[in-house]
C-alpha cells in the first residue's frame, strides 16, 4: 500500500531536505539514497567487503518498509540478528580544507549501532528514537572511504524505548521496523564550532516591552558568540545565556505562528568564523484558572489567555515507510490536516518524530502533546489494559511494582531517564511543543513522580503530564504531581465526576481527555490485505454513519465535559494504522472519512 508520496519518491535522492531547521549552516551533503545490505547471524562473522553484502537498500527507510525496495520487506530483525550497511562515501571538494571538521549525523537509528568507516569503529550509539553525531575527519582524510553502520534491535524482547512497534503485530500494535529510518548526512565545520543553540523566549505579559529571549550557544571550545535576532543584537561568551531584547514581541500561537529568525556567528581565539541560523517562536504556556473566571477549573493558558486544546491522537505510521514518513511533503501534509479538521493541537504517542516535523509544527501553528516513547519488557494485560474496563491504580515504585509494569532491569530504567534527557534538549527550542507526558497506559512505567519532578527540573516552562490513562501516582509534592491529569475513556460514556474536578482544581491540576472516540470504519481498498481483523473500538458503517456519530459523541458527551472542566480532549485517531481502523483518515492518506471534526469552532475570528 503506497501513498501519494510514496509513489513520487525518488529511491537516488529521498528526503533532500536539510535535516535540523533549528540549527543549519552552509557546507553539508545528504547520505540518503542507495546502500548496500545485508543480515547475518549476530553470532556469525560481519561482512568484509562489498561481495559479502546482498541487494541495495534506499536510506532512510527501514528495510521493513516498502519504500526501502530491500528484499526484507515485512521481515523483521530478529532478536538474533545483526543489519549491516555499506556504502562508499566520497567527500565533496567544496567540504575539505584544512581547517575544517566533518561531522556524521545519523537521525535516528533503530536501535543499537556500532559506525565504522574503513572497517575502524568511529562511535556507536543506543536508542532508537534520537539523532548523534560522530566525528569522523580522522577517518575520512583521504576524501573517501567505506561506511558501515551495524545495527541490532531486540523490539520487545529488549527493555528499550520502542513505542507501538511489537513482532506478533495486531490490535494497537503496530509492525516492528530497524535500522536506519531517519536522515543520514555530512557537514563541514570550522574547527571550534556551535554545537548547539538554546533558546528560552521570556515574554513579559504584563510590560511587553521588557519582554526579551535567552539564548545560549554551545560550542566544542570556548569562543565568543554573536547573536541577532531582528534588530537587536548581543554578544558575549559561549555557554552562558545572553539576553537578547525584543520588546513588543509578537507572540507565538496557532492563530498567528510567528517566527522570529535566529542569527548566530561565533569568533575563536584562532581560525574560521562559523555561522549557523536558527528560530524562535515568543510564547508562553502553562496551568491556571482563566483570568475571566477565577474559581473555575483549570485550564490551559497560551500567552496568558485560555487556549482551546481540541486534538487528535497522531501516531506518525505510514503504509509504506513504517516509522518514516516518505517524504517531508507527506509530513506537512498531516500537519495541515490537523488543522484543517478543526484540531489546535495534536498528541504525539510513543513516537519521537524527525526534527522536521516540529519545524512544521512551529510554522503551522500546530500544538503539540509530546509523550516520551516507552519501553520495558512485555506489558500484562491486566496492567496496561484491563484498568480501561475497572479503574485501578498500581504504585510504580519498588521491586514487586517494577516487575509488575515491565521495569525489572535496572539497566532499562536508566535508559529511560537518559532518553528522557535526550527529548527535553533535543525538542525544547520548539514552540510548538507545549506539554510533555512520562507515560502511557502503564506502559514500562516506573517512578513516575521522581521522573515528573526531573522533568519538571530540565524543562520549567512547560506543563507535565506524569501518566496518561491510569495508574496516576497522585502525591502532594507539586512538583512530583505535573500539572495534567489524563483519563481514557472507551467503551463506556465520558463523566467527569465532582469529587475528581475538585480534587485536582485544589492540586492545581488540569483535567484532560487523553483519549477517546476509536470510531471504527474500515474503508474497503484501503486497509492492508494482511488478514488481520479490523480493531476499533466502536463499529460503523459508512462515512454518514460516523459522521452523525462523531456529532453526537461531541454534542452529548465531549461539549458537556470540556463544560464541566475538561481543558482538553484527544480524539483516537487521526489515521488507521494497519489493522487499527479508527483514524479520520484511511493508513494512506487517500481518503479523508471526514470533512472535519465536529468540535467547537477553532479558528481565529
Amino acid at each position: 500500500m503506497l501513498t501519494p508520496w510514496g509513489a513520487e519518491v525518488d529511491p537516488a535522492a529521498p528526503w533532500p531536505e536539510h535535516p535540523r531547521p533549528r540549527l543549519v549552516r552552509d557546507g553539508w551533503v545528504s547520505l540518503n539514497g542507495w546502500w548496500d545490505h545485508t543480515v547475518r547471524p549476530t553470532s556469525a562473522p560481519a561482512p568484509v567487503d562489498r561481495a559479502d553484502y546482498d541487494a541495495g537498500i534506499v536510506v532512510p527507510y527501514s528495510p521493513e518498509a516498502a519504500l526501502s525496495r530491500s528484499w526484507r520487506v515485512g521481515r523483521p530483525l530478529g532478536t538474533g540478528e545483526t543489519l549491516y550497511y555499506r556504502r562508499t562515501v566520497v567527500v565533496p571538494q567544496e567540504l575539505r580544507t584544512d581547517d575544517r571538521r566533518l561531522l556524521l549525523h545519523l537521525g535516528a537509528v533503530d536501535q543499537t549501532c556500532v559506525v565504522a568507516v574503513d572497517g575502524r569503529e568511529v562511535g556507536r550509539h543506543d536508542g532508537g528514537f534520537w539523532p548523534f553525531t560522530i566525528d569522523v575527519t580522522d577517518a575520512l582524510v583521504r576524501g573517501y572511504g567505506e561506511l558501515t553502520v551495524a545495527v541490532t534491535d531486540p523490539t520487545e524482547s529488549g527493555t528499550g524505548a520502542r513505542g507501538k512497534q511489537r513482532r506478533d503485530a495486531g490490535w494497537i500494535w503496530y509492525p516492528a521496523q530497524s535500522g536506519i529510518w531517519q536522515s543520514v548526512w555530512l557537514e563541514a565545520v570550522p574547527r571550534t564550532y556551535v554545537t548547539d543553540v538554546e533558546v528560552l523566549p521570556l515574554p513579559d505579559l504584563a510590560d511587553p516591552a521588557r519582554t526579551v529571549v535567552e539564548v545560549t550557544v554551545h560550542s566544542n571550545a570556548p569562543a565568543r558568540a554573536r547573536v541577532r535576532i531582528g534588530e537587536t543584537e548581543v554578544d558575549g561568551p559561549t555557554s552562558l545565556p545572553l539576553r537578547v531584547p525584543l520588546p513588543h514581541a509578537r507572540l507565538w500561537s496557532p492563530d498567528d505562528p510567528h517566527l522570529y529568525d535566529v542569527d548566530v556567528s561565533l569568533a575563536p581565539p584562532t581560525g574560521p568564523a562559523d555561522r549557523v541560523t536558527s528560530y524562535v517562536g515568543v510564547r508562553t504556556i502553562g496551568v491556571g484558572a482563566d483570568p475571566d473566571d477565577p474559581a473555575g477549573p483549570v485550564r490551559f493558558l497560551l500567552n496568558g489567555r485560555v487556549q482551546p486544546m481540541v486534538g487528535v491522537l497522531d501516531q506518525g505510521y505510514w503504509p509504506d515507510g513504517l516509522l518514516t514518513p516518505p517524504s517531508d511533503a507527506a509530513l506537512e501534509a498531516d500537519v495541515r490536516t490537523v488543522r484543517e479538521l478543526g484540531f489546535t493541537v495534536l498528541r504525539k504517542h510513543v513516537k519521537v518524530e524527525p526534527q522536521r516535523f516540529y519545524h512544521h509544527c512551529d510554522r503551522l501553528g500546530v500544538l503539540v502533546w509530546q509523550d516520551l516513547p516507552n519501553g520495558g519488557g512485555r506489558y500484562r494485560h491486566s496492567v496496561t489494559v484491563l484498568p480501561a474496563k475497572r479503574p485501578v491504580r498500581l504504585p510504580d515504585r519498588g521491586r514487586t511494582a517494577y516487575a509488575l509494569l515491565g521495569r525489572s532491569e535496572a539497566a532499562g530504567r536508566a535508559a529511560f531517564e537518559r532518553d528522557l534527557r535526550r527529548t527535553v534538549d533535543l525538542l525544547a527550542g520548539h514552540p510548538s511543543v507545549v506539554t510533555w507526558t512520562v507515560f502511557n497506559e502503564g506502559w514500562g512505567q516506573f517512578d513516575a513522580r521522581r521522573l515528573t519532578a526531573l522533568l519538571q527540573r530540565l524543562d520549567p516552562t512547560r506543563p507535565v503530564c506524569p501518566v496518561s490513562g491510569w495508574h496516576d501516582q497522585g502525591g502532594r509534592e507539586r512538583r512530583a504531581l505535573g500539572q495534567v491529569r489524563s483519563l481514557h475513556v472507551y467503551l463506556r460514556p465520558v463523566r467527569l465526576s465532582r469529587r475528581l474536578r475538585r480534587r485536582e482544581r485544589a492540586r492545581g491540576r488540569a483535567v484532560v481527555l487523553g483519549e477517546y472516540g476509536g470510531l471504527h470504519l474500515a474503508v474497503p481498498g484501503h486497509v492492508p490485505a494482511s488478514g488481520e481483523e479490523p480493531f476499533g473500538y466502536r463499529s460503523v458503517a459508512d462515512e454518514a454513519e460516523l459522521a452523525d456519530a462523531l456529532a453526537t459523541l461531541e454534542r452529548e458527551e465531549i461539549g458537556p465535559a470540556r463544560a464541566a472542566g475538561v481543558a482538553a480532549t484527544f480524539y483516537t485517531q487521526l489515521t488507521d494504522v494497519a489493522a487499527e481502523v479508527n483514524g479520520l483518515l484511511t493508513w494512506d492518506r487517500r481518503v479523508r472519512k471526514v470533512a472535519r471534526y465536529p468540535g467547537p469552532p477553532t479558528d481565529p475570528a
